[in-house]
Order: structure tokens, then C-alpha cells, then sequence
């Protein structure tokens, strides 16, 4: 059987209303090359019904994992397509052209990456310098030491990065932009799609605004980069911590 074009992976945990508006987006899309992977961190019975009654394309494994970094490891190692996407349970494609538009409307082939903007929604301010600002811009290039360039939700990863690295779980929060930031730092290229993919919530962990947050990205930085440039590192950070604290404040 020839495999899909795309895997998409959805981590869940105790999330059934989030979990069925994201299978549902994935429905409604247009192009439908594609595998779902469900990986449920060991859910309540409700949603273990819900996910039994899942037909092809759609899969699930559930079992006790440490994390959403950790399920998306288990889903790279199911998943058979040529490309990976990882759409959170709290999340859903923007319009039923999303992935239409990035397989279908885009020259992918020279690419390991695609990737495009997301718009969010929820009761957090989206960005530490903007608090109306709802749509996050990608980008590709050295700004990325400064901050993520990328979304995972908008994201799209040839499936033969993952041979030789997976998220790193030592990065509970941020293990997206530790692995994008390995991604840069070793030179894979990346298709920008001047197009929306997905609708994501801006209540989640990573835009809580925890010093902690901060005090690991400082760790990811440095363990990417050099030691020397902690004080640099800690400068970016606090300045975002600032700004963002501020954002809350107001």
C-alpha cells in the first residue's frame, strides 16, 4: 500500500470536546492524503469510547506517557507518512483549504519544512509586544536565537528529519523551539507559506508567561549554541518576561 502524503499527530489528554473539534477540522479539509495518528496520554472512559469508535484513516494509541513532547515522539515512530504535522487537541485548520493549499498550491520538493501562520484565540494576549495582534508571522532566519519563527501547528516536517532527532523531553515547554532551533543551527531549509493553517488557542503553557518558561529557553539557547553567551541569553529573556509581564499588568 503506497503510504500517505501526510501523518498528522494529535497529542490528547482529557481534552474530548477540544479532541473532536480538531478531528472534525481535519475532515472538512479538501486534500485527504493523509493518516491520523491519535496519541492519548490515558484519558477517561469517555474519551476511550470516542476514540474506539475512530475509522480509517484515523488511529489512536493510549497509554501513560510524560508528555506532549513524549506522545508526539510515539506518533513520529507510528506514522508513515512523508510529511508529519502535529495539531494540538486544542486546535484546529484554519479552513478546509489548509492542507490543500500546502500540498497541493506549493512547491515543496527542495523543502525539509513548510511552515505558515497561525491565528489565535483564547483570553491570553498572543504576543509579548502586541496585545490586539492575533496572527503569528513565520519566519526563517537568525531572528530565530530571539524568539520561535515557527508554530507547530502550522508546521510541516519531512519525516526523514526525524532519523537522527526528536523532541527533546528534557524541554518540557519548549521542546518545539528547541527542536527548530537545532533545525536552523544545522542547516535544513524551510518553505514559507503566506497562508493561515491553523486556529490556536493562546491559553496554553508556553504563553503563560512564567519566568520558568524563560529560565528554559535560556537552557535550550546554550545548550545550542555556547556557554559565553548566557548574559546575552538572559538579557533576551528578561526583556521578553518584561514586556509580557507588563502586557498582563495592563
Amino acid at each position: 500500500m503506497t503510504p500517505p502524503k501526510l501523518s498528522i499527530i494529535i497529542p490528547v489528554f482529557q481534552n474530548l470536546l477540544g479532541l473532536q473539534k480538531s478531528i472534525e477540522s481535519i475532515k472538512n479539509q479538501i486534500f485527504k492524503d493523509y493518516e491520523v495518528w491519535v496519541i492519548d496520554g490515558g484519558s477517561d472512559l469517555d474519551t476511550q469510547n470516542y476514540l474506539s469508535t475512530l475509522e480509517k484513516p484515523f488511529y489512536y494509541q493510549s497509554s501513560v506517557d510524560k508528555g506532549i513532547y513524549d506522545a508526539m515522539n510515539k506518533g513520529i515512530q507510528l506514522a508513515k507518512g512523508d510529511w508529519l504535522y502535529f495539531l494540538g487537541s486544542d486546535d484546529v485548520l484554519f479552513d478546509e483549504n489548509s492542507l490543500n493549499t500546502v500540498f497541493c498550491n506549493t512547491p515543496v520538493k527542495a523543502a525539509s519544512i513548510i511552515a505558515g501562520k497561525v491565528v489565535y484565540s483564547g483570553s491570553q494576549p498572543a504576543f509579548i509586544y502586541n496585545a490586539k495582534k492575533k496572527v503569528k508571522e513565520v519566519f526563517w532566519s537568525n531572528f530565530i536565537w530571539i524568539r520561535n519563527g515557527l508554530h507547530h501547528q502550522s508546521t510541516f516536517y519531512k519525516k526523514e528529519i526525524f532519523e537522527t532527532v526528536k523532541y527533546n523531553l528534557k524541554y518540557p515547554v519548549l521542546a518545539d523551539y528547541w527542536l527548530n532551533l537545532y533545525l536552523f543551527k544545522h542547516g535544513f531549509s524551510c518553505k514559507v507559506v503566506h497562508a493561515i493553517i491553523a486556529k490556536c488557542s493562546a491559553d496554553g503553557i508556553s504563553k503563560s508567561g512564567n519566568w520558568t518558561i524563560y529560565e528554559e529557553e535560556i537552557n535550550l539557547k546554550i545548550a545550542l549554541s555556547n556557554k559565553v553567551l548566557k548574559p546575552l541569553f538572559y538579557c533576551i529573556a528578561k526583556i521578553k518576561y518584561s514586556f509580557r509581564k507588563r502586557l498582563h499588568d495592563s
